[in-house]
């Protein structure tokens, strides 16, 4: 099956700034590909290049099987991106400007007509069409967002933070449309820092920084190359120092921390970790609350991964 997206040793510098490291990534049609990473990570560099709105110094990037160039106004008509940044004309109402972005895809006005208005049925804006974008609340500003990017149906979509700063149901109803257009089968790179919508739609992720890739897989492969196994939570009346300490050296415990009458252990992956902290904290009197384990997140291997640092 021939890859969707394949980037091979690609090269990005800035003067003395080396934005992509040798950077390699290969997405198989129907996916929803998560790209993530800290900022300044090269998320953004690398789809630039994939799409050919940045030189780079070394490598070769092939979409849909063909080398992909600056010229190949085939390969790109067949791509859509959904940047982060609001894309759209504040003098053009909603259907205006759907309008207006199918048009730089597609010449002919009666098929362009059937996709505008598809594609208001698909984001939920038939009420809204005659608004203009500063009219709109944040998640409808977004579904038009993405309207204008995917309006042409193309196969491949770059979403940008799609879902910035959006309400819950706005959140259900973008993700759900996301889901929508991989069935209808488009393939998607999605980038986000809201890891558990990463964990909710992405069939494979990748993490990388520095330009590199770091790791890559599905969600419980990735969660596999971490070493904390589970995380127990425990709600404590009063935990002495000493009773902590002796927390901190189980076996299979790699961090335990009390927090607002919380405690909470980091470990590693034994069927034991929950009774064995148990056990030491009521042979030693302490009222214990409301108790639960949860296996890692999407979050503990993104931050086991890239470090803990604060990132500008």
């Amino acid at each position: 099956m021939t890859d969707i997206v394949r980037v091979e040793n690609l090269v990005k510098r800035y003067g003395d700034l080396l934005a992509l490291d040798h950077f390699g990534l290969r997405i198989a049609p129907g996916e929803i590909f998560g790209l993530l990473g800290p900022n300044g990570s090269g998320k953004t560099t690398s789809i630039n290049c994939m799409l050919q709105l940045l030189t780079y110094d070394k490598g070769a990037i092939e979409l849909f099987g063909e080398p992909m160039s600056p010229t190949r106004y085939d390969l790109k008509r067949r791509i859509g991106v959904v940047p982060q940044q609001m894309a759209v004309f504040d003098e053009l109402t909603v259907r205006e400007n759907i309008d207006y972005f199918c048009s730089l895809y597609v010449d002919d006005r009666a098929r362009r007509r059937e996709l505008v208005d598809e594609a208001i049925d698909f984001v939920g804006l038939a009420d809204y069409v005659k608004f203009r974008p500063k009219k709109l609340s944040g998640g409808l500003a977004r579904r038009l967002n993405i309207a204008c990017g995917i309006a042409h149906k193309p196969e491949l979509i770059f979403f940008d933070e799609p879902t910035v700063a959006v309400d819950p149901q706005s959140r259900s109803s973008i993700l759900d449309g996301i889901c929508h257009l991989r069935d209808e089968g488009a393939t998607v790179v999605y980038t986000s820092h809201y890891m558990e919508e990463v964990e909710q739609i992405c069939s494979r992720i990748m993490i990388m920084d520095g330009g590199r890739t770091l790791a890559e897989g599905t969600n419980d492969e990735l969660k596999r190359m971490i070493s904390m196994g589970e995380k127990v939570v425990i709600e404590v009346a009063e935990l002495p120092d000493q009773v902590l300490a002796v927390v901190r050296e189980l076996p299979h415990v790699l961090a335990a921390d009390v927090a607002s009458g919380t405690l909470t252990c980091s470990c590693e992956a034994s069927p034991h970790n929950l009774t064995d902290i148990l056990d030491c904290l009521r042979s030693r009197g302490v009222a214990l609350g409301r108790i639960y384990s949860e296996p890692p997140t999407l979050n503990d291997v993104f931050l086991e991964i890239t470090g803990r640092e604060l990132r500008d």
